[in-house]
């Protein structure tokens, strides 16, 4: 019983953390319009990476990993750096509740697919319904029974590529968790990408401070903060406590907060059929994760 308590609490703390990322989106877009992609993917997790510094020294997080898990990080780092920089390539061009919204749909599909085929991952009739409410919901968010594959386009590239990305990093953060702390593993992975993302920024002279405005410094802390060292340290923690493909669900609550936020600011409009592919994306997550006993196939 403690047990279940524990777990709906860490759900609660999920679906808000899940929500800040979904207002990085449109934090990020304005960030962008602020400066370039390569400095702000830069300073993104530059600012992570130093906020989660007194974290980590805090709760006395041990140093430590072996051979193996070094490399899961770099690999992880360099996964990372890319995403970062898909991201705000993304978003100069796109919209924030469109990009947010196409990511984090087709992530979560991705991940539990690589899932499957890597970790050979069982599935429950329960969760596969959920996975195919899942499944319409993105296609409905992306509004392909109505406009067919309109949104494949050269422009939403970077958003694809995003998602790609980010379900791989998902899947190595699971393999992960069995040979460090994740929170180190977090830790050394901001550190990892904040420095990449730096080496292709330098040209861009990310360290001129007053070249951009208090706007821009404004979004770029908020987004590393709080959907950087919070969500994204607690979504790699939770992929190797209860699972990628499980965590990766989580993800169809992102674009709750991307869509609202981005209508809020940037007057994105918000259609009927965004908000029924929400709301398919919800019930996904609950079924995803109930704790039911039901024939696994």
């Amino acid at each position: 019983m403690q047990n279940t308590k524990n777990t709906n609490k860490y759900f609660i703390w999920m679906i808000i953390a899940m929500l800040l990322w979904g207002f990085s989106w449109t934090a990020g877009k304005i960030a962008a319009e602020h400066s370039n992609a390569e400095v702000a993917a830069f300073w993104r997790y530059a600012i992570s990476f130093i906020s989660i510094i007194p974290i980590v020294w805090y709760m006395k997080i041990p140093l430590k990993t072996d051979r193996v898990g070094f490399l899961y990080m770099l690999a992880a780092g360099a996964l990372t750096s890319l995403f970062n920089y898909l991201f705000f390539a993304g978003l100069s061009h796109g919209e924030a509740g469109y990009g947010g919204t196409m990511v984090t749909s087709l992530a979560p599909i991705l991940t539990y697919m690589l899932s499957m085929a890597i970790f050979g991952t069982k599935v429950s009739t329960t969760q596969i319904v959920a996975l195919c409410l899942g499944i319409l919901g993105a296609l409905i968010l992306l509004r392909v029974p109505f406009e067919g594959f309109a949104f494949l386009n050269m422009q939403s590239s970077y958003f694809l590529g995003c998602a790609l990305v980010w379900s791989l990093v998902t899947i190595i953060s699971q393999k992960a968790a069995k040979r460090t702390n994740l929170m180190f593993y977090t830790f050394v992975v901001f550190g990892i990408t904040a420095l990449i993302n730096m080496l292709f920024a330098l040209a861009h002279h990310p360290f001129d401070f007053a070249s951009y405005d208090n706007t821009f410094w404004f979004t770029i802390i908020f987004i590393g903060v709080l959907p950087g060292t919070f969500s994204t340290a607690l979504y790699f923690i939770s992929a190797g406590k209860i699972g990628a493909h499980r965590t990766g669900v989580f993800m169809f609550i992102v674009p709750v907060g991307a869509i609202a936020s981005s209508w809020l600011v940037f007057g994105e409009k918000l259609a009927f059929s965004t908000i029924m592919g929400c709301i398919l994306a919800f019930v996904a997550v609950m079924l995803f994760n109930m704790k039911k006993s039901s024939k696994v196939l």
